[in-house]
């Protein structure tokens, strides 16, 4: 088999077995050339294990793996056309920068001066000009980070394999270094595939993300295609903040369902080709920041009483129940509230059903 331009690593049907235990579920992936490839989902979902299928630190149960065309199921992973960045960075503390980053370059047969300056055009590639003596212990965590990019990036891998590689970091150089990763990427033009559990450092960095669960790939898309069209519950629910209500289904026309539900009442929602039916349960999904308080009763409101806020700086997070049911509340996202946050407050709660998505599991 010979892949496409379109169509740089291929995972076809690929199942990964520890004993009982189904780690990869026949799992089918193309990821083009050049592309900022993403892996998500929760703890134990597999991600970290395909990343380990593609390296070949593991081989498939079953299925096939593809790599600019050529078949991996015999090729180990010293031969394999990738390089790998961890999350604990792996770099060798008996050994400074310099020959953390020539470790790779060793015994390919390059003369000295080649080595220096590749390891040099390496190292200021990550703006670590001056670090070269320097030991592990000496160096933050970023620039840990950036020793560990370095050493994989001067081999020159076809595929760049990153397993959780920002997760050790604070919060502020985690943000710093996925600009940095991302402007890394696209200058060097290699495919990287990049595991993460973070669904905002996913949408941040990505050209495309596959969210996984138990094994499976649930949905493979474009961040902004994830977050306003996610295709199940499951994913709806991964992805950002979403109010998911139960609702049954009471009219179909041509391109949208009407559905009711106890919270909102009736809404008529668009939808695509159609497969519900009439008195089908349904997920009704709307996300935070569509949803608006007042404190002044308009057409199309549901009265409703504040439990609970949360300041976040940007934007503060309100949590409602509709006054008369019990057991289901509600998340507003708003910036320009300007009413009382006292929990207990009665308000009211506009929406346009234009944003809504309705989900069939």
């Amino acid at each position: 088999m010979k892949t496409t331009d379109d169509s740089f690593v291929e995972i076809q049907d690929v199942t990964k077995r520890f004993g009982s235990v189904l780690a990869v579920d026949q799992a089918d992936l193309a990821i083009r050339r050049g592309e900022f490839f993403s892996l998500l989902g929760p703890s134990g979902c597999g991600k970290t294990t395909l990343l380990r299928l593609l390296a070949g630190f593991e081989a498939p149960t079953t299925g096939a793996i593809y790599i600019d065309g050529d078949e991996m199921s015999t090729v180990p992973a010293f031969r394999r056309p990738t390089s790998m960045v961890f999350q604990s960075y792996a770099i060798f503390p008996h050994l400074d920068v310099f020959n953390n980053v020539a470790f790779g370059l060793r015994g390919k047969g390059l003369s000295s001066p080649e080595l220096k300056q590749k390891v040099h055009d390496a190292l200021s590639g990550m703006k670590l000009d001056g670090f070269e003596n320097r030991r592990a212990n000496q160096l933050s965590g970023g620039q840990r980070q950036r020793v560990a990019l370095a050493r994989s990036l001067v081999t020159e891998p076809k595929l760049l394999l990153l397993d959780e590689p920002l997760g050790a970091l604070d919060k502020k150089l985690r943000e710093e270094m996925q600009i940095e990763l991302r402007q890394l990427q696209q200058r060097v033009g290699i495919t990287f595939v990049f595991v993460t559990h973070d669904q905002e450092e996913a949408l941040t960095l990505s050209d495309r993300i596959a969210v996984m669960n138990e094994g499976q790939i649930l949905q493979v898309a474009t961040p902004h295609e994830l977050y306003e069209r996610p295709a199940s519950r499951a994913v709806a629910e991964f992805i950002g903040q979403m109010n998911l209500l139960e609702v049954e289904v009471v009219d179909i026309e041509a391109d949208s369902v009407t559905v009711s539900c106890p919270t909102l009442g009736e809404n008529k929602v668009s939808v695509g080709s159609s497969s519900f039916r009439c008195g089908q349960r349904a997920t009704l999904a709307v996300r935070p920041e569509n949803l608006v308080l007042d404190t002044e009763v308009s057409e199309g409101t549901a009265r409703v009483e504040l439990k609970a806020s949360a300041y976040y700086g940007n934007t503060t997070i309100y949590r409602v129940a509709v006054e008369g049911i019990t057991g289901e509340t509600i998340d507003i996202s708003q910036q320009d509230y300007r009413g009382s946050t006292t929990p207990g407050t009665i308000l009211w709660l506009r929406w346009d059903s234009a944003n809504f998505l309705l989900l069939s599991e």
